[in-house]
């Protein structure tokens, strides 16, 4: 291991034959690649991954051909293969010689042969291993007797580091004090004066943010700073926060974080070994996601929500004595607004900072998850007239959001979980009651609303500092298809479709991959619906608990996931393209406190309105502090079955907050955090590769259309034709013709930024872009008709649609405006 390598290191070339045998099939091994082909290289992509100590290889040794990440792998056995991949050493402060086959041909730290050591499962360099060719991969060229070093002459070559001598520790010593107080003099020094100074020439183009896992800056003065603070880390390395508290990581899995102040948008960090880094290609179809939801935050519900936060009771509990008892986000911000003595909305605010932390981001990360799926509300963006959400506000902690994720390597799949007039009528869609959304008199003008708050968050994410986070986008949640019809729907989705498309343009990485919830109607009905579209994803929402109810052991569910949704996800694989859970709990009842909305009972005990017979208690299946260790093992099976079954899918929801009336998880069933403490969700999510009977279930790639490929927006003009929007026809509302609608003359409300701090004050020297991906797009924002009528947007299907619409005739049509960039201090 040297200190002094520039750029890759090429690996000596390994004989493919035995020229004393050449006819010895045990010495014709499939061959190595080429080392001097271009896209050959060691796995260390930066020249600080080899590590400074070099104290383990012999004077005048050349650096060891099989160097490399092996060490990191997760904890099953992995293959080495014969050339380097992308996956680089975890990176640590440093370097380190841990990191070298050096230690892994000698094991020192458990004294050990490697085929017994602490290595033994993890680093793969033995030609006669089989299980290279098991996974795919190519076994090293077999040994030669004249050509080929042996094993063991790779362990004479480089032999364990030698302990240092007694003397060499007190010259250490005495050169550590040296440094210890030069740094005293240097670093107020650097603080003070040299550091302030270089601020002022970071540079602003929004081009230097940084696509590599090596650290960069987006300084036009690239000389490196006096003092470099610590950007990385791995298992066990401390974190500290932004507002100065710390915690330390963990992660067993090869996961490692990155953030640098100076260059904020670096995607260098890492999930875990086997997870794509941000700054590579996530192959869908091929990586699986394996996610979660962090439902209750931005969006808020009943369910989520029973909990005790630092500065009021819990959020919903606390007004359920009220005239309005708080049952959804509107009649909970109504509540608050009144209540002054508590802060009044404000106590939103403060659920929003603490209820879901940077901690939170680090701990998925640590779970062995790689995605998140974060619900919002429209309100992020705007409201109107009498709509009492708190406004904007979220939008700030999604921010925040992507921040943390970047730094853990986690990916975002922003998911529009509420629109105006609601898409369901459920209680997380902003408003219980009726649904609005392409249905009803308002039916229309609320879908042309949603469409533009599709339209500016798409303009968002798809710009180049946000892309490769947030780089899934679920554009309405759960819309009830039975009650707005799968054609307006689909022409709905198709209208969406080609607005996020302007926003990012086409093909692979240009924009998100769209998600589109399935609407509740069968999958294989959306096969052929969008042919040759570019990246689209269909979302189910696969839960037991909500229909029929059963007191049958948790244990007899064990493969009821596999029989009841693994075929239908393969055949939708195979037909659609990427299909993924978007939701899916280890509830097999309906048990738990306002699972089914504030005060509505349950099913199981049969005090759900409209529900049959008491089946029994739910007591059993809440108490979970109860649980004995199979009922613990039943639920883990089943979680693990699930995961199996979906392949790609996002667990509801990482947290659920306790009752301020139990003090405790009052539905255990749909904390994933919980059940990583109590022991029923596995502390390995990939355990459940093969549970369901069949570890590749369904076999890839996807079409290459279906991922931004060749053919990939080259939907047929007859379809667009036939999907045209908007529909003809509005559920309950008639033709659209004589319904209400907008038009576009309105200025475009653009979400602000972030802003980055730089030793203690604003900096605007990092550009964090303008909200607008696509200058080009300069249409209008949909905005009332003056001389036009307009109903209240949550008015119920069955009103009638004013009458006359418009006064003087025609409603007006203007031509499009150029949107305005709202100020970043919005």
């Amino acid at each position: 291991m040297t200190s002094n390598v520039q750029g890759n290191v090429n690996y000596d070339r390994l004989p493919l034959t035995n020229d004393d045998n050449p006819s010895n099939s045990l010495y014709n091994a499939p061959p190595s690649p080429d080392p001097n082909i271009t896209s050959f290289h060691t796995p260390q992509l930066n020249p600080a991954d080899l590590g400074v100590d070099s104290t383990g290889v012999p004077l005048g040794a050349a650096p060891p051909r099989f160097l490399g990440a092996a060490l990191y792998d997760d904890g099953g056995a992995q293959f080495r293969n014969s050339y380097a991949s992308s996956h680089n050493t975890v990176p640590s402060a440093g370097g380190s010689e841990y990191n070298g086959s050096v230690y892994a041909l000698n094991d020192t730290l458990g004294a050990t042969p490697l085929t017994q050591g602490s290595y033994a499962s993890a680093y793969r360099d033995d030609p006669n291993d089989a299980f290279a060719a098991e996974q795919g991969g190519h076994p090293m060229s077999p040994i030669g007797r004249s050509q080929n070093r042996l094993m063991e002459e790779k362990r004479a070559a480089y032999a364990p580091p030698r302990a240092k001598s007694k003397r060499t520790v007190m010259i250490l010593a005495i050169l550590a004090s040296i440094i210890l107080l030069i740094l005293a003099v240097v670093i107020p020094v650097y603080f003070a004066i040299i550091k302030p100074n270089s601020n002022k020439n970071l540079s602003s183009d929004s081009g230097s943010h940084s696509d590599t896992a090596k650290p960069t800056s987006t300084a036009k003065d690239e000389r490196p700073p006096v003092i470099a603070a610590i950007v990385t880390g791995g298992d066990g390395s401390k974190v500290t926060t932004e507002d100065g508290t710390a915690f330390t990581y963990t992660n067993s899995f090869g996961g490692y974080w990155y953030y640098d102040e100076n260059d904020p948008f670096n995607n260098g960090a890492r999930a875990q070994s086997w997870s794509p880094a941000l700054n590579e290609t996530f192959k869908y179809g091929t990586d699986k996601i394996r996610g979660v939801n962090i439902g209750g935050w931005l969006n808020t519900e009943p369910v989520s929500l029973l909990f005790t936060c630092p500065h009021s009771p819990a959020l919903f509990e606390q007004y359920l004595s009220n005239a309005e008892p708080a049952v959804d986000e509107w009649t909970l911000s109504l509540a608050m607004r009144a209540d002054t003595a508590r802060g009044g909305i404000k106590q939103l605010e403060d659920h929003y900072k603490t209820f879901i932390t940077e901690k939170d981001f680090a701990e998925i990360a640590g779970a062995g998850l790689n995605y998140v799926r974060i619900p919002i509300g429209y309100w992020a963006i705007e409201v109107r007239d009498d709509e009492p959400f708190l406004e904007k506000t979220s939008w700030s902690y999604f921010l925040k959001a992507i921040k943390w994720a970047r730094k853990y390597g986690l990916r975002i799949n922003l998911d529009l979980h509420s629109v105006p007039g609601s898409q369901n009528g459920w209680n997380h869609s902003g408003r219980l009651g009726t649904v609005n959304f392409l249905n009803g008199p308002m039916g229309y003008a609320n879908a042309q609303r949603a469409l533009d708050y599709i339209r500016i968050l798409a303009e968002f994410i798809s710009q180049p500092q946000y892309r490769n986070v947030v780089t899934m986008f679920g554009i309405l949640n759960e819309p009830q298809g039975s009650v707005v019809g799968q054609d307006a729907l689909s022409r709905f989705y198709m209208e969406a479709y080609k607005i996020i498309r302007k926003a990012g343009g086409t093909g692979e990485n240009n924009g998100p991959f769209i998600s589109l919830h399935d609407g509740f109607i069968p999958r294989n009905q959306w096969a052929d619906v969008f042919p040759n579209a570019d990246r689209l994803t269909v979302d189910t929402h696969p839960y037991l608990c909500f229909g029929g109810q059963s007191d049958a052991d948790m244990a007899s569910y064990r493969n009821t996931p596999c029989t009841a949704w693994g075929g239908a996800v393969n055949n939708s694989m195979g037909a659609f393209g990427l299909t993924n859970a978007g939701e899916f709990s280890n509830a097999v009842t309906d048990c738990g406190l306002y699972l089914n909305g504030v005060n509505l009972g349950t099913r199981y005990e049969g005090t759900y309105p409209g529900s049959g017979a008491r089946i029994g208690s739910c007591t059993p299946w809440t108490d979970w502090q109860n649980y004995d260790s199979k009922m613990k093992t039943s639920i883990r099976n089943f979680a693990l079955a699930s995961m199996d079954a979906l392949q790609d899918y996002f667990f509801w929801t990482w947290k659920i907050g306790n009752s301020s009336v139990t003090g405790k998880v009052e539905t255990p069933a749909w904390s994933y955090q919980l059940g990583l403490e109590q022991g029923w969700m596995p502390k390995d999510p990939r355990a459940a590769q093969g549970v369901c009977g069949n570890s590749n279930p369904w076999t890839p790639p996807l079409k290459s259309w279906q991922t931004g490929g060749a053919g990939a927006d080259n939907i047929p003009a007859s379809v667009t034709r036939d999907l045209a929007w908007p529909p003809p026809v509005i559920s309950n509302g008639g033709a659209v013709s004589l319904l209400p609608s907008y038009t576009p003359t309105g200025t475009v409300v653009t979400l602000p930024p972030p802003t980055f701090t730089h030793s203690g004050s604003a900096t605007a020297t990092i550009d964090a872009g303008n909200g607008w991906a696509n200058a080009g797009d300069t249409d209008g924002m949909m905005v009332a008709v003056p001389s036009c009528s307009y109903l209240d947007p949550w008015v119920g299907p069955t009103a009638n649609p004013p009458s006359p619409l418009c006064s003087g005739g025609a409603r007006r049509r203007y031509e499009p405006r150029e949107p305005m960039t709202t100020p970043t201090s919005a």
